[in-house]
């Protein structure tokens, strides 16, 4: 039996660990996939970590992942009907495939914070202690992964 390895997963995860947010993490990781250097990419998507700004909506590495499969199944017509629908379709059965990987797609849920709305807009620092209690290391692999497993799915 052979096993299946995700190089963008476990790069996404290795790039949090490097200072990347979520976002950032999973963008950066398909960014040469994607037609962007990696500063760009991480610029594009800067905004989207902490579940957007910090407002712990939808988690930042689901975030991530739409912006890849925007630009690389997306459209760009005005009135592209079906090509919305595709794509609607795609993001709507990643997330539900995200959702059962990690119970939901909505930060604040995943990090188990009871807040709702902004949290504090200052980034905590980055230690040890900081990714030991974080379930985010393995959520950005997570999220990297079924992005990843479908691009292959997709293009083989």
């Amino acid at each position: 039996m052979t096993t299946k390895t995700n190089p963008r997963a476990s790069r996404a995860k290795a790039l949090f660990f490097e200072g990347y947010n979520c976002s950032q993490a999973v963008a950066v990781a398909f960014s040469d996939l994607i037609g962007l250097d990696e500063k760009t990419a991480a610029r594009l998507v800067s905004g989207f970590g902490g579940g957007m700004g910090r407002l712990r909506e939808v988690c930042g590495s689901f975030s991530g992942v739409v912006f890849v499969l925007s630009i690389l199944y997306g459209y760009d017509e005005k009135r592209d009907n079906e090509g919305k629908k595709e794509l609607y379709k795609i993001i709507q059965e990643l997330s539900a495939e995200f959702e059962r990987a990690n119970g939901s797609i909505v930060c604040r849920e995943l990090l188990g914070l009871d807040i709702k709305g902004a949290d504090s807009p200052v980034p905590e620092e980055r230690t040890l202690e900081y990714y030991k209690k974080r379930p985010c290391p393995d959520i950005i692999y997570s999220a990297a992964k079924i992005l990843e497993d479908y691009i292959n799915k997709r293009e083989s």
